[in-house]
């Protein structure tokens, strides 16, 4: 049987504690009147909850088709948008998150200013964001940080609700295997034809956010390490810098040992002046070490993101059940998919 025709559009939502969120989220999508059709890509990233049991009951419901994708553990936002980008196929293509924060109602105004416009991707942003103060502030500081390590154009918010025509997910899709995903940074490798739009921002009604500190700093460092070579010319820079300062103070220290009596006083601040070396010398090498690292894992294939199963309304519609693919291995995407022949779950 033939594939289906490509939709509009498709949608890409990585589910992580969503359980009680992501039913709602599904039917006000597939409520939308979208040109050309919707798609809902659900991307399962190891959540703990049943979430995966609920994006199983909603993918057997009648409305827009969805794939359900099961990652077989926890890789993070961006690796799960990797994911869901691999098996779309719309000519656009959303991301959003989902807790809601990003109303539904928006993706069609989304989609239509990205097609209408002939952007290649369009960010949006917020009048007033609905996260807490802390991580407001670490957005700002990421986006100010992306504003000098990657080709994004100055100002342009890093939004997670953004809209990338086919083009561009393709590219990106073929274009970076690596374990360590920066989606925007791959966007900007591939086009500056990006739009931006203000949308609204509800704030969160269920649960918390899954963003902790700790996976702010990961995020940052995918973008620090991966995606620029600032950090290394910093170094350099640093180098350069104390190198100067210590010939200024060794010309100082002889002049003055020339023209003085008494040997020269400073054991102090030769301390300091060890310390602070020492120490920018390490923060050098942290530097480099990362980036080695970063090699070594890429280089021992260490996976972007494993697909455990992968479900679809099976041909028989709503209410027949799901059929069931279960990817060969691959380090990034699960392999070529191949169709389970056992029974359908219900």
């Amino acid at each position: 049987m033939a594939d289906a025709p490509a939709p509009g559009l498709s949608v890409i939502i990585p589910v992580y504690m969503g359980a009680a969120t992501i039913g709602e989220l599904v039917a006000a999508l597939r409520a939308l009147e979208i040109d050309g059709g919707l798609e809902i890509v659900l991307v399962v990233d190891g959540s703990p909850d049943n979430s995966l049991d609920v994006c199983k009951e909603l993918a057997a419901l009648p409305g827009a088709p969805i794939t359900l994708l099961s990652l077989s553990r926890n890789f993070g936002e961006h690796n799960a948008v990797m994911a869901g980008l691999g098996r779309a196929r719309g000519a656009y293509a959303i991301t959003m998150d989902d807790d809601l924060q990003n109303p539904p109602a928006e993706v069609r105004r989304l989609f239509e200013y990205a097609r209408d416009g002939g952007y290649d991707a369009v960010y949006t942003y917020y009048a007033e964001k609905q996260h807490a103060a802390w991580r407001n502030l670490g957005s700002r500081f990421t986006n100010w940080c992306a504003d000098r390590l990657i080709d994004k154009p100055p100002g342009l918010y890093l939004s997670s609700f953004r809209c990338l025509s086919a083009f561009v997910r393709e590219r990106i899709v073929a274009s970076y295997e690596g374990p360590f995903p920066y989606v925007d940074g791959l966007v900007f490798q591939v086009t500056q034809n990006v739009g931006r739009l203000q949308v609204h921002h509800l704030p969160r009604n269920e649960g918390r956010s899954n963003y902790t500190l700790r996976r702010l700093m990961r995020l940052w460092l995918a973008m620090f390490l991966n995606f620029s070579v600032m950090p290394l010319r910093l170094a350099t820079l640093f180098g350069l810098g104390f190198g100067a300062l210590g010939a200024v103070a060794a010309v100082i220290t002889i002049v003055e040992a020339i023209l003085s009596d008494k040997p020269p006083q400073g054991w102090a601040s030769m301390m300091v002046a060890v310390l602070v070396l020492a120490g920018v010398q390490l923060v050098v090498l942290g530097v480099i070490g990362e980036y080695l690292g970063s090699m070594f894992l890429a280089m021992n294939r260490k996976p972007q993101y494993l697909v455990r199963e992968v479900f679809r309304r099976n041909a028989g519609g709503p209410g027949t059940g799901l059929d069931v693919e279960r990817p060969k291995a691959d380090t990034r995407a699960g392999g070529q998919p191949h169709r389970e022949q056992s029974e359908p779950e219900a």
